[in-house]
């Protein structure tokens, strides 16, 4: 194997694929890039026990084949290069040499023979979306996955497409994200998958601003296609909670907030939270809402906004963390609180309220903390 290419070009892509290869991995050969020169390309594949990713960039090639060299030393090198072009050439005994300029070098490598195969997606169920639409849609969710392997299923980001819709959820029990998207073509089939969190990662890395992206389902797996890019993960086991049962079919009081204002207000606040007790308390009363918290440590701090709330005295609180997170994936100037009363999850929904909520796209959940009876105003 012999080609020469950009230096640019091939950062590109092993940025790509690298934070695949997993820090420990339990099979040697998951340290390993596979490099394939073939018909003026070069193909670069990255693997674990999960995900698997390949992507593919031109390149002047000389003469065709492979080779499987090590990928935290091939990328660290390629990082310190200063030359437009590197050449690499694979010798007998798997040793590949590196030219770079007046640089030489040689990185030992393995047989390919050795290195796992993506799996075929030739008789699969496919979807094509847009790119942008994916990436808004994992965008907007994501961030509420559970990051606690205790709840297993929770760990990753729920996929369904379903009456004419692609709708993604997000949630670590304490909070829900969930977004649809209707398509506007027939759904050759229903479908429901749960998508590891790290795979997620790695496919909004590889979505691009313009063209679409081939979504292919497998009984065990999902396989995304895009800019040059194949990447396939497996899918978690277990059935993802029925989130009907958490969104409210009704809310007492619609709340519009200003959005940065409160973000603003909370970071505030939350600076006299402590570890044990890190909620924030709500106070709605006629025309305001009162942010309040309160510690033994640190002392007390109250903020106000004006909002167009009426009616009785409301309290309930939240964890500011996670109402600051819903915020921050919110596009819009203002934002509509829902609420119940203080024991009922609060539904966040982006502009104006929608009806019914579990049509609101996207559509926040965020469970209420305890109100500690010794904190006062």
């Amino acid at each position: 194997m012999k080609f020469e290419i950009s230096t640019q070009d091939l950062n590109a892509i092993v940025n790509k694929i690298q934070n695949v290869v997993p820090l420990k991995p339990t099979v040697p050969i998951f340290n390993y890039f596979l490099l394939e020169a073939k018909n003026k390309e070069l193909t670069l594949t990255a693997s674990d026990s999960m995900i698997g990713i390949r992507c593919q960039v031109e390149a002047n090639v000389s003469m065709e084949g492979s080779t499987v060299l090590p990928a935290k030393k091939l990328a660290q090198l390629l990082r310190e290069l200063t030359t437009s072009a590197v050449e690499f050439s694979s010798l007998p005994h798997d040793i590949t040499t590196v030219v770079a300029g007046s640089s030489r070098f040689k990185l030992k490598g393995i047989k390919k023979n050795d290195y796992p195969e993506l799996p075929s997606i030739i008789t699969a169920d496919t979807i094509t979306i847009e790119q942008t639409i994916l990436k808004d849609l994992f965008h907007r969710t994501s961030f509420a996955v559970s990051r606690d392997d205790t709840r297993y299923v929770l760990t990753g980001l729920c996929l369904e497409l379903q009456e004419g819709k692609i709708q993604c959820i997000g949630s670590d029990g304490k909070r829900l994200a969930q977004m649809h998207y209707r398509i506007p073509h027939p759904l050759s089939c229903n479908r429901q998958c749960v998508i590891p969190l790290k795979a997620v990662d790695e496919i909004m890395k590889n979505l691009g601003e313009n063209g679409d992206v081939t979504l292919t389902f497998m009984q065990d797996k999902i396989a995304l296609t895009m800019n040059q890019t194949f990447l396939v993960t497996k899918l978690l086991e277990g059935e993802f909670p029925d989130i009907q049962r958490v969104i409210p079919e009704r809310c007492n009081h619609a709340i519009s907030l200003h959005r940065e204002e409160i973000i603003s207000l909370l970071r505030q606040v939350m600076l006299f939270t402590s570890d044990s007790h890190h909620s924030v308390r709500f106070l709605f009363t006629n025309g305001e809402l009162m942010l309040t918290a309160n510690t033994a440590d640190f002392g007390e701090g109250h903020v106000s906004m004006p909002v167009n709330y009426q009616g009785e005295k409301l309290e309930i609180a939240f964890n500011p963390e996670f109402f600051i997170g819903i915020l921050r994936h919110c596009k819009k100037e203002t934002v509509t609180l829902g609420l119940i009363d203080a024991y009922n999850p609060g539904t966040i929904t982006d502009g104006e309220l929608e009806v019914p909520l579990s049509e609101a796209a996207p559509l926040f959940i965020i469970m209420p903390m305890r109100l500690s009876p010794d904190e006062k105003f």
